[in-house]
């Protein structure tokens, strides 16, 4: 049966073409008539029958289908053809039908070669004057093309220009222009695109949604990230797996991992299926806070689920166990990835190299980066860094310089980070002036360097005493590229002074059709370069406050609210530890209030910090109510037992407060033993050392780790009381726990039992025990010690009193 003709066209890319050349259309006017041979008969039959008229292709275009199409733009690249193929394709991107990627994949290989997009702009001009519409997707493809190249403010004027040419975006091209502002890190800008299109009533679906959410994470933005999740479920969107797997990230990376626990669960109950991403997601957020137990009970539940571990899942293993400092563990599920035949990346060996590192066993993370060399796996600049500060953490300075040379030489270099981690090694053992060479000779290599790095420099500063050398690197890293100077002057005075003014600006600019300007305004700011944070601010108050100068620290926390910084518990709590040491106790407590009534809650290190001066000044009872006051802020505390703990220490009944604080806050996963040992070291500090001895033993009881200065100051004082049996207990303490107390205290209490009547015998009998627990005894005793037990072994058991 002979074919219709319909049909030999639909399979004819080469007769379509030709009909459309002899239709004389305007899209196709400037065809070359030696781009084509011959027509058939069939195809002359139809045309005509047809109005040698645009309306003719709209019919045409019936006989085509996306394979076709696709077929057709081949063509036209093969035969470098690109005008005719960006005409064809602005053509079919009206149809919505043939939007197909292996055609956008097409038309970006012509766009990215020589000249293409300046093509493609002159041919949507010439499209323009002849009066044909042009369709979201022709634009679409524009812009995507841009952002491949990594043009993202030409695909940002693209979007913008849609409009000159009278083309509405669609929600595809709005989703594209949200993906690639959030990929810049421009979220306000993101944002305020997304509130132009809710007013022209474009509806966004869950790509859009996850888009915007994933930038709001990232941002740190969570609760505003679950705003937009909750006002997805308002417009009747439905969440997809991305979305979820997108909200459950930012979740994790907020801390909040328990609640990205209960979000999987919703997940898995309104029947969206999580998949090896959002597992990998849910367990990298347990390991990164500790909770490795936790993240190996739901790996097997996931596993019963039909998971595999992938190398990803192996990572984030490898990582939760080197944050936990269980190295060998971390090590073991290392080898058991071999096993299984995944095959370590970058990634890994880093992690594995951190850990290693970070526990002092920088020979064996030297020897993993050989091991990784030789299978094929190239270490990066990272990789480096991460032995680099092993190095540094060990004060090994010059093998960590040499590792900075070897960088270079395997097609990597320093970085930032790089020289980030010298200057800081540097200025940790003192060498200041050694990391201010380090830093000019970054400078000069063209390396900048990033806040992290100023801040370790002028931290380094302070801690040798040089605070104006620090004001002046300060002054240097303000003065460079201010961030508020660039708007004041870019925008007036009056217009732009912080975060909120800035945002209402891109809004505005935005619904004004002012896309490109607003995209140019944040990406001047990001690249303002380095500017003092509160990080910066809080270096510097805490050195002026250790020096003594406390004016000036307080000039710098005014200035650093004036210039829009907000200040937070390390800035509120160093000056309260400053006033403290200044003995202005009573301005102390009323910046503790302030800092309450500014909406920055005392964190409880700046309560600790005030129970440790007023114990200094002898006023236990004003440390334990202020600790009381701290729980009551915290909503787990049961108030009723807060209550009764107050009324015992109105009794004086010290061993009953303590036992209930114990029974409560042991019942929480945040337990701090800080403040029992701070009320200890005070009543030794209160020459009260029998009280001392009850917390001693109540910790003792319930299995709360004693710090070592607590049974230094306990020792001591039973020592001046001369309760000899109870110091001995408590350094036998200390001995069966492993810590090893300073030789100050070993010598004192040694001493003190060999003059004592009775009690020589048991310095002999602490000396053995010190010997075969590893006390380097040849180090650790004084002369005075060695006499007296040298006089011991003279006299026997006669008195070794003094005289």
């Amino acid at each position: 049966m002979t074919q219709p003709p319909e049909t030999r066209i639909r399979k004819s890319t080469l007769h379509f073409l030709q009909a459309m050349k002899l239709l004389h259309s305007p899209l196709f006017r400037s065809i070359s008539s030696k781009s084509f041979s011959s027509v058939s008969n069939e195809v002359l039959n139809i045309i005509e029958r047809v109005n040698p008229m645009e309306p003719a292709l709209d019919k045409l275009v019936h006989f085509l289908c996306p394979n076709t199409i696709s077929s057709i733009l081949q063509e036209q690249r093969q035969n470098q053809n690109p005008q005719l193929g960006f005409r064809f394709f602005i053509w079919t991107a009206k149809r919505k039908r043939f939007r197909s990627w292996v055609s956008q994949n097409l038309i970006l290989d012509m766009l990215v070669k020589e000249g293409g997009f300046d093509l493609y702009w002159n041919v949507l001009d010439e499209l323009k004057v002849n009066g044909v519409s042009i369709s979201s997707d022709a634009f679409g493809a524009l812009i995507w093309g841009y952002w491949k190249v990594n043009k993202a403010e030409k695909a940002v004027e693209a979007f913008g220009k849609m409009k000159d040419y009278e083309c509405k975006p669609d929600l595809f091209t709005y989703n594209m222009i949200l993906h690639i502002t959030v990929r810049k890190d421009a979220i306000l800008l993101a944002l305020a695109v997304y509130n132009v299109m809710l007013k022209l009533n474009s509806r966004p679906n869950s790509s859009t949604f996850s888009i915007l959410i994933d930038g709001l994470c990232k941002s740190g933005k969570t609760h505003d990230a679950l705003k937009l999740f909750d006002e997805m479920s308002e417009r009747g969107v439905l969440p997809s797996k991305i979305t979820y797997t997108v909200i459950l990230s930012g979740l994790c990376q907020a801390k909040r991992t328990d609640d990205a626990y209960r979000l999987l669960n919703v997940m898995k109950s309104r029947g969206c299926r999580p998949d090896f991403v959002t597992y990998n997601a849910l367990l990298n957020g347990f390991c990164k806070l500790g909770r490795i137990n936790e993240a190996q009970a739901l790996l097997k539940s996931f596993e019963n689920e039909g998971y595999l571990v992938d190398l990803k899942g192996y990572t984030c293993l490898v990582d939760g166990f080197v944050r936990i400092k269980r190295i060998d563990e971390a090590q073991s599920v290392f080898k058991k990835l071999f096993e299984n035949n995944v095959v370590p990346d970058v990634v890994l060996y880093t992690t594995m190299i951190r850990g290693l590192s970070g526990a002092g066993r920088v020979k064996e993370a030297l020897s993993l980066l050989g091991d990784m060399t030789g299978r094929g796996v190239l270490p990066d600049t990272q990789c480096y860094n991460t032995l680099i500060k092993g190095f540094c953490d060990m004060g090994l300075l010059d093998q960590a310089r040499s590792l900075r040379l070897e960088i270079s030489e395997n097609d990597c270099f320093p970085d930032t980070c790089t020289y980030s981690i010298l200057i800081c090694g540097m200025c940790r053992h003192g060498l200041v002036e050694e990391a201010r060479l380090i830093f000019n000779e970054m400078e000069k290599l063209g390396c900048f360097p990033s806040v992290v790095t100023f801040n370790t420099l002028i931290d380094g500063l302070c801690k040798a005493g040089e605070l104006k050398e620090a004001h002046l690197m300060f002054y240097k890293m303000e003065i460079g590229k201010n961030p508020s100077l660039f708007l004041r002057l870019s925008q007036g005075v009056d217009r732009v002074l912080d975060s909120a003014s800035l945002q209402k600006m891109v809004e505005k600019l935005c619904e004004s059709g002012k896309i490109l300007k607003a995209y140019k305004l944040l990406m001047q700011l990001a690249d303002c370069g380095v500017v003092p944070n509160i990080i910066t601010y809080n270096i510097l108050i805490n050195g002026l406050c250790k020096s003594g100068k406390i004016s000036g620290a307080f000039n710098l926390f005014e200035e650093l609210q004036l210039k829009g910084h907000f200040p937070d518990t390390i800035t509120y709590g160093t000056l309260i530890d400053g006033l403290q040491r200044a003995d202005r106790e009573e301005e102390a407590f009323k910046l503790l209030d302030q800092m309450s009534k500014n909406g920055c809650m005392p964190s409880a290190e700046v309560y600790q910090s005030l129970m440790t001066w007023s114990c200094r000044r002898g006023k236990i009872s004003i440390a334990f109510s202020l600790w009381l006051k701290y729980l009551k802020t915290q909503a787990v505390r049961e108030s009723e037992v807060i209550g009764l703990i107050e009324k015992h220490i109105e009794k004086g009944d010290l061993e009953k407060a303590v036992r209930g604080l114990l029974e409560m806050d042991l019942k929480l996963e945040d337990f701090n033993s800080s403040p029992y040992n701070i009320w200890l070291i005070g009543l030794c500090q209160a020459r009260k050392p029998g009280d001392a001895l009850k917390i001693f033993s109540l910790l003792k009881e319930f299995g709360v780790s004693i710090s070592a200065p607590s049974c230094v100051m306990l020792i001591h004082s039973l020592c001046e009381e001369g309760n000899l049996d109870q110091a001995v207990e408590v350094f036998l303490y200390t001995v069966e726990r492993g810590v090893r107390l300073m030789p100050r205290i070993c010598n004192r209490l040694l001493q003190t039992l060999l003059r004592s009547q009775d009690k020589a015998q048991h310095a002999v009998d602490l000396l053995e025990r010190m010997r075969s627990t590893g006390y380097n005894l040849n180090d650790y005793l004084h002369s005075g010690t060695r006499s007296l037990f040298q006089r011991w072994n003279r006299r026997g058991t006669e008195s070794l009193s003094p005289g």
